[in-house]
């Protein structure tokens, strides 16, 4: 680690910390927040000329205390006049972000685009923000170590930085603290940071969040990702050969669209990843034998996450390849059929409820003064208040848009919302891209720092067939009612 101090146009900042381990470029997003000049527009005058993104900083020369001379434009921001209209440039920058209905994109500081992906479809969760808000510096419990303390701190500040701001932000620290928590993500090759599994991303991230965002001293241990994320699983695990059966349940945060020659549709590929062949130790028989494993879920969460499974081990290669089969989703996607009879039985007073309610925004307005009493008692919401595993809100209805007394229940159903996608050929190369649904329903395609307006229409096309990018992770949430 260098500190040097660097000078542009009239001013001097000293103790600017370069980090020789990282390219140049990640230097020049420290000068950017610094400056307000963007990395394209940086001049950094160094021996031999001028400082470029990917040099070698054993080569450039630079040493201790020296002094380095930018030059470069910054972002101007036009004054508003004394009178007349005002425009959009010149509103406060939080009212900026609110009047471009999206937020910012994400610098890439040297293949982090499985990062940026990963934060842009979770940083689009509200109900996880809120938690994030709540939790503070100081509130770190005795059993959460200082690494997930530090990474929940980052990831909070990264979210408000994220709905703050206009411009791209450098998420430097959020980098820092993750590689510090979960060091396989500081591999390098030949000096440069690799590019790594956006999957294994989120997960490292959600069970980080998991740990801290829990409610300490009450007499629940409110576990907030998994209410919002959890899936229980019922399993049935049975020995043709023995006839021995067992059952279990578990937990995950996400639901496994396995892909095969016989899958075309999403649908297809999760009741293919609910059922597994295992072998183990067979008490009756005294030796390993073959059993067969099938899942039924038993608990729906709020947001409904799914792999494509797309990625295996290829030994002669020694790396992870792609399957690159086109595998259909739906931006409507039901899952009662994969669903334990309990829950189903659970499931099915809200879906006729959900049914009802969808037959009138559809003009059925004969019946509307004969319902009007039911209109009151019954009104559809977003997946608000904690889900237990009977798919109903574990939080009586003091929520907004939910009548008082009343609860949050899910039907099965749920919308698609966010889309993580790979292009390339191994999970660890290739790009990763967010393609996230905003607020005002429009969906904005986060390509590192350049966030594109998408159509809906188009979002469903990232299905594979190619090499373009394809969905590698879906995020669904939930569509439920008050009852």
């Amino acid at each position: 680690m260098l500190t040097v101090s660097v000078k542009w146009q009239k001013e001097v900042f000293k103790s600017v910390e370069i980090d020789t381990s990282q390219p140049p470029y990640v230097f020049k997003c420290q000068l950017y927040d610094l400056t307000g000049v963007p990395p394209e527009r940086q001049k950094i005058m160094v021996k031999g000329g001028l400082l470029k993104d990917d040099a070698d900083w054993s080569t450039v020369g630079v040493k201790q205390g020296q002094k380095l001379m930018m030059m470069g434009t910054a972002d101007e921001v036009v004054k508003a006049p004394e009178k007349g209209p005002v425009f959009m440039e010149d509103l406060p920058e939080e009212e900026q972000v609110a009047s471009l209905g999206h937020s910012a994109g994400l610098f890439n500081l040297g293949n982090t685009c499985y990062m940026n992906s990963t934060v842009q479809c979770l940083h689009s969760v509200p109900e996880l923000k809120s938690s994030l808000v709540k939790y503070s510096h100081s509130g770190r419990s005795n059993d959460l170590d200082q690494t997930s303390h530090m990474l929940t701190v980052a990831t909070r500040d990264l979210f408000n930085e994220l709905d703050k701001s206009v411009k791209p932000v450098a998420p430097m620290q959020f980098w820092m603290v993750l590689r510090k928590k979960y060091p396989q993500f500081s591999q390098l090759h030949n000096g440069v940071f690799m590019q790594q599994d956006a999957e294994e991303c989120w997960t490292q991230l959600l069970y980080t969040l998991s740990q801290s965002l829990r409610s300490p001293g009450s007499s629940v241990n409110v576990d907030t990702v998994k209410d919002l994320f959890g899936i229980e699983l019922a399993s049935r695990i049975h020995c043709q050969e023995s006839g021995e059966e067992s059952s279990e349940t578990e937990s995950t945060y996400s639901l496994k669209c396995h892909i095969s020659q016989e899958v075309n549709h999403l649908h297809e590929g999760l009741k293919h990843g609910l059922k597994s062949e295992l072998e183990k130790a067979s008490p009756a028989l005294g030796r390993s034998a073959i059993y067969f494993k099938e899942s039924r879920i038993n608990g729906l969460p709020r947001y409904l996450t799914i792999q494509f499974v797309r990625f295996f081990w290829k030994r002669e290669s020694n790396q992870k390849a792609k399957i690159l089969r086109k595998v259909d989703y739906p931006l409507e996607l039901d899952v009662y059929d994969l669903c334990s009879d309990e829950l189903r039985k659970q499931l099915e007073g809200p879906r006729q409820i959900l049914r009802d309610e969808e037959g009138k925004k559809l003009g059925l307005k004969a019946n509307e003064k004969s319902s009007s009493s039911k209109d009151g008692d019954v009104k559809m919401t977003d997946a608000e208040g904690s889900s237990n595993a009977g798919g109903e809100s574990s939080v009586a209805a003091s929520q907004e848009g939910v009548p008082a007394g009343k609860e949050t229940c899910l039907t099965g159903i749920y919308d698609l919302v966010a889309v993580l996608t790979h292009k390339g050929r191994s999970a660890d190369s290739g790009h990763y891209v967010a393609w996230v649904k905003q607020e005002n329903g429009k969906w904005i395609e986060f390509d590192d720092d350049n966030p594109i307006p998408q159509r809906e229409e188009d979002i469903v096309k990232l299905s594979g067939g190619g090499d373009w990018h394809m969905a590698y992770i879906c995020m669904y949430k939930a569509r439920t009612v008050s009852m």
